[in-house]
């Protein structure tokens, strides 16, 4: 069989083989990881404050950037200073570990800053901060 022919077939059982989904009381235990974090209408979601619009856009250029290199995107929601962030693997039709994943990595990409008395000094801005969960 050729290379490519081989590479599509496993490429198709791969694709057409559903991710397990959690059910409402393991998104409520996985969740307990990431504070802030919740469970609406079937996408676990997380609302980021900025202090305006240039925040607000670094933010949602770092989670595209995290989504792209993961290969899993989120629906955003994006205002003057504020970013609402809703994952749910279609595919699966609901939750999995692709969801909590990437909700870890936005999470820590988006509230990092450096470590007090390190060299990096940090913004005196408010920048990003955790949002109210609705």
């Amino acid at each position: 069989m050729e290379w490519w022919l081989r590479l599509f077939s496993v490429r198709w059982v791969a694709m057409s083989e559903k991710e397990p989904t959690y059910n409402d009381t393991q998104i409520a235990e996985h969740l307990r990881e990431l504070p802030g974090w919740y469970l609406e209408d079937g996408w676990i979601r997380r609302v980021y404050k900025t202090d305006g619009w240039p925040t607000t856009l670094m933010l949602v250029n770092a989670i595209g950037f995290c989504a792209e290199a993961a290969y899993h995107h989120p629906d955003l929601s994006v205002t003057w200073g504020r970013v609402t962030v809703k994952l749910s693997t279609h595919s699966a039709g609901g939750i999995t570990d692709k969801d909590f994943a990437l909700a870890r990595r936005i999470e820590d990409v988006a509230l990092w800053r450096p470590a007090k008395g390190g060299a990096l000094e940090g913004t005196p801005n408010k920048f990003v901060r955790s949002g109210d969960p609705k």
